[in-house]
């Protein structure tokens, strides 16, 4: 049987990774002690590596796919294609932002401060390329974890990778410039992507995750509405596409169904019962396909 030998990343990104497959529609189980996930295709063969080493993998041939930051792309330089922007992270659908911070009462104001200066981060060679666009020469060491309590005994700053501050803030932290920001990406082997049937099974699966992402922020919503009130609701829908207007039994009713950002529920619903509107369900989805 032919497989495709596919990378998830182990670590921050595995539980909102295996609940984006999910809502993908593939089943994703792990033993708390292993590194091969079962996955409900047998034609993915899948293993959770560290996000850090997905794409070193993925460019050697180990694996023919996976899933990464784009950080780490860029830092271990690796020769892959990038096949899709999935945007989420540990803490929601948004990208991450890898940030020079240095201690709050530091008179650093911005990276031209820290000519001759030292600085901790993981993502050194990316911090490398970052110092040298901005024409500065600084020591850049590999930190092995707790970035964040380095400096300022160990470190005069840091580049360290947020999704809202809050932890940098809590460490006495203060942000002064943003190095990169990163999303998740699909990326596959060149030579796994000149394979006809595995280019087409890394096309589907990013097909499907991104429909399953496309979702997490939308949600359908189906109503009953008199024929008489039709034009009235209409006008309050904001649809991806023209709304799915169709006959009832009673010829003077018909259904309305559409799908919208879920955000705008709470206001749209009274505007819609009170433009005549009834018996609204709104539900969740779990692949928007456009």
């Amino acid at each position: 049987m032919k497989q495709l030998k596919l990378g998830l990343p182990k670590g921050s990104l595995q539980q909102a990774t295996f609940d984006m497959m999910q809502r993908a529609g593939f089943s994703v189980s792990v033993g708390s002690r292993s590194y091969y996930p079962d996955i409900d295709d047998p034609e993915l063969e899948a293993m959770l590596i560290r996000a850090q080493e997905v794409p070193r993998y993925v460019d050697h041939g180990v694996l023919d796919a996976g899933i990464t930051g784009r950080d780490w792309v860029v830092e271990s330089r690796a020769r892959v294609r990038e096949v899709e922007e999935l945007v989420y992270a540990k803490q929601g659908l948004r990208p991450v932002r890898w940030v020079l911070a240095v201690p709050a009462g530091s008179r650093v104001k911005s990276v031209k401060d820290l000519a001759g200066k030292r600085i901790a981060t993981e993502l050194v060679n990316a911090t490398k390329a970052y110092l040298k666009r901005a024409g500065v020469k600084a020591e850049v060491e590999f930190s092995w974890g707790a970035t964040e309590a380095k400096a300022p005994a160990l470190a005069d700053a840091i580049v360290e990778l947020t999704e809202t501050g809050g932890s940098l803030a809590a460490n006495n932290l203060r942000i002064v410039e943003v190095v990169m920001e990163s999303s998740t990406v699909l990326i596959a082997n060149e030579r796994a992507w000149k394979n006809s049937w595995k280019r087409t099974k890394i096309e589907n699966l990013a097909l499907l995750l991104r429909g399953a992402l496309a979702a997490c922020s939308k949600v359908g919503l189906k109503m009953n509405v008199p024929r008489k009130k039709l034009s009235s609701v209409l006008e309050v829908l904001p649809a991806m596409k023209m709304p799915t207007v169709s006959s009832l039994a009673g010829e003077d009713w018909c259904a309305v169904e559409t799908i919208l950002d879920e955000v705008t529920v709470r206001d749209i619903i009274p505007r819609l019962k009170r433009a005549g509107a009834r018996a609204i369900v709104e539900y969740p989805l779990n692949k928007v396909i456009s």
